[in-house]
């Protein structure tokens, strides 16, 4: 089997959300069959929701059309390493298999702070890919954050 990444997708979702003056930050789960599922950026400003990030929307969207809050052998990428609360979500949804690409040592949680995958109470604990195009994630965060700093 050949892998193909589906970083450039999020990617896509990235910059749109960025365009929205939101944290550039997009996800995109991909089911079993190679199928792009659900795809989504930051809308925690439009929305009003701090729930609303990438992962969670994605998460939400694939769920309501597979019709299961479960989303086996389904595939997450992501542009920035997922927070505690998406890490946790993606957990709960049983995703077989998280990408992402830029790390994020301030409010990650995966590799970094709560590092969610590791505790005892964690019920399901994906693979994790990391690195996956992330100079393109991070360029994207940098200039975001410059034009506001």
């Amino acid at each position: 089997m050949v892998f193909r990444s589906y970083m450039d997708i999020a990617l896509e979702e990235a910059r749109a959300a960025g365009e929205r003056g939101e944290v550039p930050v997009g996800a995109v789960i991909v089911a079993p069959d190679g199928t792009v599922a659900a795809r989504a950026g930051n809308r925690t400003r439009e929305l009003n929701d701090p729930t609303a990030h990438a992962e969670i929307l994605a998460i939400r969207a694939a769920c309501a059309a597979l019709g299961s809050e479960r989303l086996p052998g389904h595939d997450l990428y992501v542009t920035l390493e997922p927070c505690p609360m998406c890490a946790t979500a993606i957990s709960a949804a049983r995703i077989a298999r998280l990408y992402y690409g830029a790390a994020d040592p301030k409010s990650g949680g995966v590799a970094h702070g709560a590092r969610i995958f590791s505790h005892r109470q964690c019920h399901h604990v994906p693979e994790v890919y990391d690195h996956i195009d992330a100079k393109p994630s991070e360029e994207l965060l940098k200039a975001f954050f410059a034009e506001r700093r």
